[in-house]
């Protein structure tokens, strides 16, 4: 038994993979993915199925056990998962009451608002490390108990569950017997104490969530359940978990202050390790859990970056600019340069470090000369940009400076774009030979669960592409400058605009 299987349930798709352990390392050996339904009922709303999402979770196990010779070769079962997505669902019948709270779902900002004008946000930063914003799962919580008819009596009496995908998911592949999350997906709700690892009774009250309906939270590595024997043929454990962006901080091996890395996918996220005690940022970055394992718990600053690859998704299939994502690279590469176009991606509001909800996709210094090329070049180099803001706070933060950003997701395909990034973060970029660093980080986990890894280390079998920073200082600067006043009317156009961040 030397495989493990790998759920990565994303935000546009569930893969399941089977990685071979050998030598202290993990080779991957068979995959299977489905791409995710979108729903979005209003404007800045977003939901998934959770029947979907369960279905394709069990789809893509069964068939990556297939592919890989059958349920006797596999040891265990790692799960990562897109965080902050809220499910309710009955405890008796295992059925979602609602449709699942996306993370990029913005229909909680009233309440935080709210909740920020009467003051409560420097504690619950204090306290959880987050800041007050519809991001987190705790208000997408309570809008669910009070959406459902009945919920929050159901929930006193504890008849219906609370959790987060990784939640939902280990509840279905256990028939129910577990109900548990991981330490890292608790670190992203707004109820965890960072420092104790454990839900806060005063946090509940504040965002009016029964501790009775929240799950049992435990390490990222070791005994999570065992899934129903129905599913696969035979029980295996569940031995490891992570929320997607901390599974690919493992995935890379960024095991040490200071290291850190960046996932374009769908967002962006930028996980700095800062080592064994939570930083408090002054920036606005969120300070969060980056795992727990090995008998240890490791935090990080992270930055969140809302929209990276989903506009160039918005160019493919709203905007219809392009046809396939791939074109992207060619059509950018043909121009000489942005002609003063910026694209700020706020489709679901900014993130860090403004943090402004109601802010939206905005794009400044468009000429008649402007053609479809220059919104994709925009929306390209956004990513950069967006990148730059997230280290120049880093650093506000007293992190050393990067020697390397390691990198993964889809958008790193591209090189114009991650040439880019090297270029205005003014830092050497790495990108692995195999992409799927959340799955491997889930993987890497559970093996270390069950014994058949010693540590998190990663033992790459390939080198990495590297990208140099090439662009001269004066360029990089009026770029940058262009960016910032296209941030500036982005943010000066949201309804209720936010003050610039200082800096």
């Amino acid at each position: 038994m030397s495989l493990i299987l790998a759920i990565d349930q994303g935000t546009t798709s569930t893969r399941a993979i089977a990685f071979e352990t050998r030598d202290q390392g993990l080779t991957p050996v068979a995959v299977s993915q489905i791409e995710l339904s979108q729903h979005f009922p209003r404007s800045g709303w977003v939901e998934h199925d959770a029947a979907e999402i369960w279905a394709a979770t069990l789809q893509t196990c069964r068939e990556v056990v297939r592919k890989a010779g059958g349920v006797a070769r596999f040891a265990a079962v790692g799960l990562t998962n897109q965080r902050e997505t809220a499910v309710l669902w009955d405890a008796a019948t295992g059925a979602p009451l609602h449709r699942a709270i996306v993370w990029q779902d913005r229909r909680t900002a009233d309440l935080t608002t709210r909740l920020i004008a009467e003051g409560h946000e420097p504690a619950v930063q204090a306290a959880t490390g987050l800041i007050l914003d519809p991001y987190f799962s705790a208000t997408k919580f309570a809008w669910l108990l009070d959406a459902v008819p009945g919920a929050r009596a159901q929930a006193a009496k504890g008849e219906v569950r609370l959790g987060t995908i990784d939640s939902w998911l280990i509840w279905k592949l256990t028939g129910g017997e577990s109900h548990v999350t991981d330490a890292s997906n608790a670190s992203r709700t707004a109820l965890m104490d960072l420092e104790t690892v454990a839900w806060r009774d005063d946090l509940c009250a504040l965002f009016d969530v029964p501790r009775i309906a929240l799950p049992e939270i435990l390490p990222c590595a070791g005994m999570m359940g065992q899934t129903d024997p129905a599913l696969f043929g035979r029980a295996l454990p569940i031995a490891g978990s992570a929320g997607d962006q901390q599974a690919a901080l493992v995935g890379h091996g960024a095991l040490n202050p200071g290291d850190a890395k960046i996932t374009y996918g769908t967002g962006a996220f930028l996980v700095a390790n800062v080592g064994a005690a939570p930083v408090a940022s002054t920036r606005r970055l969120l300070g969060t859990l980056a795992y727990q394992a090995e008998g240890r718990t490791a935090y990080a600053l992270e930055g969140s970056i809302f929209s990276a690859g989903s506009a160039i998704q918005w160019l493919r299939d709203g905007a219809g600019m392009i046809s396939e994502s791939r074109q992207s690279e060619a059509m950018a590469q043909g121009l000489p340069d942005n002609s003063g176009v910026y694209l700020v991606p706020g489709f679901t509001g900014l993130g860090a470090p403004w943090w402004e909800p109601e802010a939206r996709g905005t794009v400044v210094g468009l000429t008649r000369d402007s053609g479809p090329a220059h919104f994709v070049r925009a929306a390209l180099e956004a990513l950069a940009y967006q990148t730059r803001d997230l280290l120049d706070a880093l650093a506000a933060d007293g992190a050393p400076p990067l020697k390397t950003l390691k990198v993964d997701g889809g958008v790193t395909a591209n090189s114009f774009a991650i040439q880019f990034v090297a270029d205005i973060c003014e830092v050497e970029v790495e990108r692995p030979a195999f992409q799927e660093m959340t799955a491997l980080g889930a993987a890497r986990l559970a093996a270390l669960g069950v014994g058949l890894l010693d540590d998190l280390k990663a033992r790459p079998a390939e080198a990495p592409a590297l990208w140099k920073p090439r662009m001269a200082a004066a360029e990089r600067e009026r770029l940058l400058s262009g960016w910032r006043r296209a941030v500036k009317a982005a943010i000066i156009a949201a309804p209720d605009r936010a003050q610039e961040p200082d800096g």
